[in-house]
């Protein structure tokens, strides 16, 4: 009989433990509660949360235990039964008047019974918690309701801000912003960003989110005003500053991003991110300045903050500079990638033996990441191929793509190869495999069609394949210049001309040049044509294309 009691009290503290995540009630002792308590995680284990709450309920009226009665609220509301969650509520309450989850589980119910005033009033208790402790369980249970609770959590906000209820704080506010739009309701979150710009003029954050209101509206304007409001910004917290250059690259000023987040102390993140705003702006001169600035912060740089200035230095063709930045990266993470990029501006400084070492160094390390390894496979053949070792070439790529097997970039590489060599139906055959496994890979359909014009005239052949790239890369300078050249062989000049001059407005280059020239001397525009035959040849006095150009086309090579 002993054993058995205690078999039972045991096996009672451990089915208390159980349901809903919730911690258990102290024990209260006698049967009248023992048992309900038991009665009601057995009801819980069996998915009947009525019959758990209601259980539950009675335990809590036989206990001056409020963890009972929270718990019979919880569970209650759970089961979707207002009539039980109040009484458990009122126990609660009763029993425990200042908890401080009582507002939240008051809340709750309100929304369930549909009553507008009690969830004002319950929405207002939370707001009044001490450090804004009720916002969050706020935006919980009002940004989670559905159906006809959706409803009323729009009119208990709304009733917030018309009754001035709104926390003291501006993160308060922000966060009931943020909620309005959650709810559906822009209108309302952006009254509460003007109320709160009003009432927090000096604090940044709103007018971080009234600039993003304002850009996302289209206001692109007004948005930069808030941004302009902020001042310097040196003396922003870090993730605010961030947030102001953010919303600076949203508006498509990604020089003004740059600067915005160079005030105040810099780390790796940032002059990364900064470099990349620079590159996009096409700004060399702050790219420099950039550059000088990060390789004077430390004396021993970090391994991200040397890639970085490799990177930098061979934006700005220091390539010596670039070298040594990638020579003093040390073996461990982002070695392999210094080893590839400095192989890279080794090629630069003609260098072409010792770039190919690297590269085999790299072949050699059983431990260099995959992908820079087949990085390295194509640096290398691109070096062999300028080495005119041509022979070494088709080796090296068909050994990697026995480590690669079916790699659409090593398979790009070897068709083009292919190409170049006069070897069409080779060239064919692998962009073909690209294309069997991703038929809408631009570059290899236009790669596809291209070969076809410039090796037969196959025009009618081609266009397919051009007209889908051009599809899903519309902008893209090199589908332009290929569907654009086709339209020059159909005898479609102006068509040509004006996709020509899109290729070259979004990336000039010799190839394009070639071909823009060459519409603009058929349609008896001889001036323009050597106007862009020589900014051509600025770019790339090599390109064959252009130079094969030039010398059916000029009596004289010289444009």
């Amino acid at each position: 009989m002993i054993w058995s009691k205690c078999r039972l009290l045991v096996v009672a503290g451990l089915v208390l433990g159980l349901g809903l995540g919730q911690a258990a009630p102290a024990m209260a002792g006698p049967a009248d509660v023992l048992e309900p308590v038991m009665a009601g995680e057995f009801a819980l284990q069996a998915g009947d949360l009525a019959q758990a709450a209601a259980h539950y309920l009675r335990a809590a009226s036989s206990s001056q235990d409020p963890g009972l009665a929270e718990r019979a609220t919880r569970i209650a509301l759970l089961a979707g039964r207002p009539g039980l969650a109040g009484e458990a509520l009122a126990r609660w309450r009763e029993l425990a008047p200042d908890a401080g989850a009582l507002p939240a589980a008051a809340l709750e119910l309100a929304l369930l019974r549909g009553d507008r005033a009690a969830a004002l009033d319950a929405a207002s208790a939370l707001l009044e918690q001490a450090d804004d402790r009720g916002v969050a369980p706020l935006m919980s249970i009002l940004g989670s309701a559905r159906g006809g609770q959706r409803e009323l959590a729009r009119q208990v906000l709304q009733g917030l801000l018309a009754t001035d209820r709104l926390p003291p704080r501006l993160g308060g506010w922000l966060a009931m912003a943020g909620l309005a739009r959650r709810l559906g309701q822009p209108d309302l979150s952006g009254e509460i960003l003007d109320q709160a710009l009003a009432r927090f003029p000096d604090d940044p954050r709103a007018r971080l989110l009234q600039a993003d209101r304002l850009r996302s509206e289209g206001r692109d304007e007004a948005a930069r005003e808030q941004l302009e409001a902020l001042g310097g910004t040196a003396g922003l917290a870090p993730e605010l500053r961030r947030a102001a250059a953010r919303q600076l690259e949203l508006l498509g000023d990604h020089l003004a991003a740059a600067g915005m987040l160079g005030q105040g102390p810099q780390d790796d993140d940032t002059l990364l991110q900064r470099a990349r705003w620079l590159v996009e702006a096409g700004e060399q001169a702050a790219l420099a300045a950039l550059y000088e600035e990060a390789a004077s912060l430390d004396a021993a740089p970090s391994v991200e903050r040397r890639l970085l200035l490799g990177m930098l230095a061979e934006g700005l063709q220091r390539w010596a500079e670039a070298e040594a930045w990638y020579a003093a990266v040390p073996a461990g993470p982002g070695h392999d990638q210094a080893t590839l990029r400095r192989a890279g501006v080794l090629a630069r400084l003609d260098r072409g033996d010792g770039a190919l070492a690297l590269l085999q160094s790299l072949h050699d390390d059983p431990d260099a990441d995959g992908e820079i390894l087949r990085d390295a496979f194509l640096l290398e053949s691109e070096l062999l191929e300028r080495l005119g070792r041509h022979d070494q070439v088709l080796a090296r790529l068909d050994g990697a793509l026995s480590v690669f097997e079916g790699d659409p970039v090593l398979l790009y590489a070897r068709g083009m190869f292919h190409e170049r060599a006069g070897r069409v139906d080779e060239a064919l055959a692998d962009l073909q495999l690209i294309l069997d496994e991703q038929p809408d890979s631009f570059q290899a359909l236009n790669a596809y069609g291209y070969t076809l014009l410039v090796h037969g005239d196959r025009v009618a052949e081609a266009l397919p394949y051009l007209e889908r790239a051009l599809e899903l890369a519309p902008e893209s300078a090199a589908v332009l210049d290929s569907l654009g050249w086709a339209r020059f062989l159909q005898g479609r000049h102006q068509q040509a001309l004006d996709l020509l001059r899109r290729a070259w407005a979004r990336e000039p280059m010799a190839e394009i040049a070639a071909h823009l020239g060459e519409v603009l001397w058929v349609l008896g525009r001889q001036d323009e044509a050597r106007g862009i035959w020589r900014e051509g040849l600025r770019l790339s006095d090599s390109d064959p294309t252009l130079n094969q150009t030039l010398d059916r086309l000029l009596e004289h090579r010289t444009p």
